[in-house]
């Protein structure tokens, strides 16, 4: 991942990232409306000279999922290194019968066939757009009949900047999201006239510029240098590759996903791209490089690379450092480190000796490491967070000290154990009687308990065996659910006697089990039923409510499930003194369990499965207030509810506000929620009965996310795993526009709201 140089192109895995489907060239100087380009034709638009080229991208590492964006495409590039440099709507998917069109209205759309939803548009149908053209330079543009460009891909960019491309005030590269680290790296012009690297939006860690001058705009030239200029295209700053104004046809300025800044020149000689200059020579001081996998240190052969010191065994795969001990703490020095948050990425700075650095982290309970900067400054800088990151260098002078696990071992080689002084024991060789006697009587009735134990314990299982025989059902299927009659509903429901929610009746089995029945209360057609049944049956999560067996007999549909101590979330919220129970730290692990729940069964299943109806009455709550999401994978049985993953992203975060204000759905809690929030106060809508506890910083967290679910267009919204990582504090995410006025509610009572709060959105 550290190797510098050519760092785009030296990596087997970057060189699979991307690569081109196609059959034949369609090649068009003038793209009319009305053009298309789809996955299965794998057509193209061509420029004129042919040096470039738009179609469908497949993510090798992501099956079937496609992106749209402009490649390289001239003969003398082999295709294999024909990068990417440009995509539509930067990280946006779509599956397999896609397609990507100039549409009539005069807009740019990509649209999802199997999920049938536009997830990306160029917003443009207000612009009179006549027909579209990829220029000579890569610059995909749109014109009216005048022909004059009213949109182009210049001005949108992702991650590459082409010759002649500017980067103005306020616009930004952002690295491709390859994982949770790459892409909060970004490039940023601020209105001071620096040019930016930026971990998510507080960490500088590279700036050029000049201070003096304002409003400047990042150009790469056609000669491989990189520039600042101003309002009349005048450099004020400037960088030179290492080949500028060599004859080069092809040069390209990249973000990579390591949070590097690149140069990078075809090189006809060897038929490969090479970095030409690079911002920060040493990888191991771009900010969070190695996430949280470990620290950056050089190897032999003076290449970086990130290991994991903390850990006997480290995986990619894994954070470094995770502290979860079932004991006492201990605390591992490390020399010539330098150690920094990264979620969030600051932390605690005191006035210290070394040893009071140590000791200091080590009595907080809070502390998971802490850096002495040893530089005579006695800077004491101390991580609150497991996430944190770093660099090792012999050159360093700081110390670190990384909190551990001091659990009990099998062998400590440290460690001797001296044994007690004992009185000198005379042994003898000879045979005890009495010993053997003893041992004898001993063995025999130990026999003879064991005997008799196993006796017991057989007759006990076969009373149990038939007991469980005895329970009336005609089987279970291959799943594993049990099958049971409604005569056998009635009984362990006592008749439905015991209702504790809509429809849903508290029961015991014969083996004392408590479950819970939930009647369908509908005529749901014997075969799908009995198939929904199978997949729900197959799903096992601990946020999920396990469905223990069905009824499917004479139009009676019941579903029977585990029982769960606390009830309902909506029953919790409502009753002031079950309220009380739900404290903060409570409320936010109730919507990671939900966030986790929906996330497994978006993507943690064999195939996608939409929950399609989830409200605070599908969520219980275990003895320890952890939530589990009942009544999922029903959606096939109701056509009529058929919904993507969007509407549970929706009901997530309105059972977010729901149960962090501990109101009801009221109409305008939505419109209230964000428009305290907007105003800067969020604190007045944390519901009034929680008694303190509340972190600001993890509220303004949850009500960003939850606006972010809340969005009207649905390609705007976040996928669960998103919203997982964010919930978790391993993602960080932006302020949200307003989520409900894009395209108008249902909610007629939004409307007053929507119109107080017109303004451009942008695209």
């Amino acid at each position: 991942m550290l190797k510098q140089g050519n760092f785009l192109f030296n990596s087997p895995f970057l060189l699979c990232v991307f690569f081109w489907f196609f059959l034949f060239h369609h090649v068009v100087s003038h793209i009319p409306l009305g053009s298309k380009l789809s996955t299965e034709e794998n057509n193209l638009w061509v420029s004129s000279n042919g040096d470039f080229a738009v179609g469908f991208v497949n993510h090798s590492e992501l099956p079937y999922q496609y992106s749209v964006g402009i490649r390289f495409n001239s003969k003398s590039i082999p295709f294999p290194k024909q990068t990417v440099v440009w995509l539509a709507g930067a990280d946006v998917t779509v599956g397999n019968k896609s397609f990507f069109q100039l549409s009539q209205n005069g807009e740019l759309v990509l649209v999802d066939s199997l999920r049938r939803v536009t997830v990306w548009t160029s917003n443009t149908s207000q612009l009179a757009v006549a027909s579209a053209l990829i220029r000579n330079d890569g610059n995909l543009v749109l014109l009216n009949r005048k022909k004059d460009v009213v949109w182009q891909s210049f001005d949108n960019p992702s991650d590459t900047l082409l010759p002649g491309q500017n980067l103005p005030v306020h616009k930004t590269l952002r690295a491709a999201s390859r994982n949770s680290v790459s892409s909060y790296y970004s490039l940023h012009m601020n209105a001071s006239g620096q040019l930016q690297l930026k971990w998510e939006s507080d960490v500088i860690y590279w700036s050029r510029g000049n201070p003096s001058s304002l409003n400047l705009g990042a150009v790469l030239t056609s000669g491989g240098v990189l520039q600042l200029v101003d309002r009349n295209l005048n450099p004020v700053w400037s960088v030179f590759g290492e080949d500028h104004d060599d004859s080069v046809n092809f040069r390209f300025l990249k973000l990579d996903i390591d949070g590097n800044l690149r140069i990078y020149s075809w090189v006809e000689a060897t038929g490969s791209w090479r970095s030409v200059w690079q911002a920060i020579e040493n990888q191991c001081n771009v900010f969070a490089t190695c996430g949280g996998h470990g620290i950056c240190v050089f190897n032999t052969s003076g290449s970086p690379e990130c290991r994991c010191p903390f850990k006997t065994k480290s995986s990619p795969n894994l954070k470094c450092f995770a502290l979860n001990c079932d004991s006492d703490y201990n605390m591992d020095t490390y020399e010539h480190t330098f150690l920094y948050g990264i979620y969030p990425p600051n932390e605690a700075i005191i006035i210290a000796s070394l040893q009071q650095c140590r000791e200091v982290c080590m009595q907080d309970p809070g502390c998971t490491a802490a850096t002495f900067t040893n530089d005579g400054t006695s800077q004491c800088r101390m991580k609150t967070s497991p996430y944190f990151s770093g660099h090792q260098n012999p050159s360093l002078s700081s110390i670190s000290f990384v909190k551990t696990c001091s659990d009990p071992i099998a062998v400590n080689p440290h460690n001797s154990i001296s044994s007690p002084s004992l009185s000198p024991v005379k042994r003898s060789n000879g045979l005890c009687l009495s010993c053997l006697i003893g041992a004898t009587s001993g063995t025999l009735l130990l026999f003879a308990v064991v005997q008799i134990g196993i006796g017991c314990f057989i007759y006990r299982r076969r009373k149990w065996i038939l007991r469980r025989a005895a329970l009336a059902y005609t089987g279970r299927n291959s799943k594993g659910v049990m099958m049971l009659p409604f005569t056998e509903i009635k009984d362990i429901t006592g008749n439905f006697k015991h209702q504790i929610g809509p429809g849903m009746y508290r029961g015991v089995l014969s083996n004392q089990q408590p479950v819970a029945v939930k009647d369908l209360e509908e005529t749901i057609e014997e075969r799908k039923f009995r198939a929904a049944v199978s997949r729900i049956g197959s799903i096992h999560h601990r946020n999920l409510v396990k469905l223990d067996g069905y009824c499917c007999e004479s139009g009676q549909r019941y579903l029977v499930y585990e029982y769960v101590k606390n009830g309902s979330l909506d029953k919790c919220i409502e009753d002031d003194e079950l309220n009380q129970r739900l404290t903060w730290r409570r409320r936010v692990g109730i919507c990671l369990n939900v966030a986790r729940a929906l996330c497994y069964l978006h993507a943690g299943c064999r195939e996608f499965i939409s929950h399609g109806n989830l409200k605070c009455s599908n969520v219980v709550l275990d003895k320890n207030y952890e939530a589990k999401v009942s009544e999922y994978g029903l959606e096939m049985v109701r056509p009529e509810e058929s919904y993507g993953g969007e509407k549970d992203v929706a009901d997530f975060g309105k059972m977010v506000l729901i149960l962090i204000t501990g109101r009801p759905a009221a109409k305008d809690i939505w419109a209230w929620t964000y428009e305290e929030w907007i105003q800067g106060h969020p604190e007045r809508v944390v519901d009034k009965r929680l008694d303190g506890g509340v972190d600001l910083k993890e509220l303004e967290r949850v009500l960003r996310i939850a606006f972010w679910c809340l969005q009207s267009e649905e390609h705007m919204r976040p996928s669960m795993s998103e919203v997982v990582k964010v919930l978790e504090g391993s993602l960080t995410v932006d302020p949200p526009r307003t989520p409900f006025c894009q395209r108008l509610s249902e909610d007629e009572s939004l409307e007053p709201f929507c119109k107080s709060h017109q303004r451009p959105m942008e695209p």
